[in-house]
């Protein structure tokens, strides 16, 4: 009968991708034509933050903007959520998260919160410019009025069950590959 382990995931005539096979597959995709910024505002879980700089790292995101009390490498549990991609991804602090969005705006960059207002528009609806700066607050209050006054437009994504929200980094994974990948 049958078991358990990496062997047994896949049927026969399957193998995983490994080393310069693998990196060669992954090439074949179109590098995302917008340019992604993303500020995370108060993000204060270590994992929540290696997290990003993975997702950062994967989307090819331009910068990553920690602000405020959010988790900054070398925090060992970001280095070792990161798995290194702190370092390949440029990052940088700055302690307020709406003085970041009025500099990115004199560079083009429309700024986009991922948040429940009664303003916001479903992630899958809103039509995204070829500059964007993503934006994420804290994990139990979300992202701040201030911020919120500085940003052009906010986003959300739908919830079907009893939860109100995702995890900061899933949701910022969520609404990242959407905004590269709309159709």
């Amino acid at each position: 009968m049958g078991g358990f382990g990496p062997r047994h995931l896949y049927p026969p005539n399957m193998k995983q991708l490994r080393g310069k096979p693998l990196k060669d597959f992954l090439r074949q995709a179109a590098p995302p034509e917008k340019e992604l910024i993303f500020i995370l505002q108060d993000v204060q879980d270590p994992v929540n933050v290696g997290s990003a700089f993975r997702i950062a790292d994967a989307c090819r995101v331009k910068e990553l903007i920690l602000t405020g009390i959010s988790a900054q490498p070398p925090h060992p549990l970001v280095r070792k959520v990161a798995r290194g991609k702190h370092r390949r991804v440029k990052w940088r602090y700055t302690e307020q998260a709406a003085d970041a969005i009025v500099s990115l705006k004199s560079d083009g960059y429309t700024s986009c919160a991922l948040e429940v207002t009664a303003q916001s528009i479903r992630y899958d609806e809103a039509d995204y410019p070829d500059k964007i700066c993503l934006i994420v607050g804290h994990e139990d209050h979300g992202v701040t009025k201030r911020t919120l006054a500085a940003c052009d437009m906010v986003i959300f994504l739908p919830m079907y069950g009893a939860g109100a929200s995702l995890n900061v980094h899933v949701s910022l994974g969520i609404a990242a590959y959407h905004i590269l990948h709309p159709s």
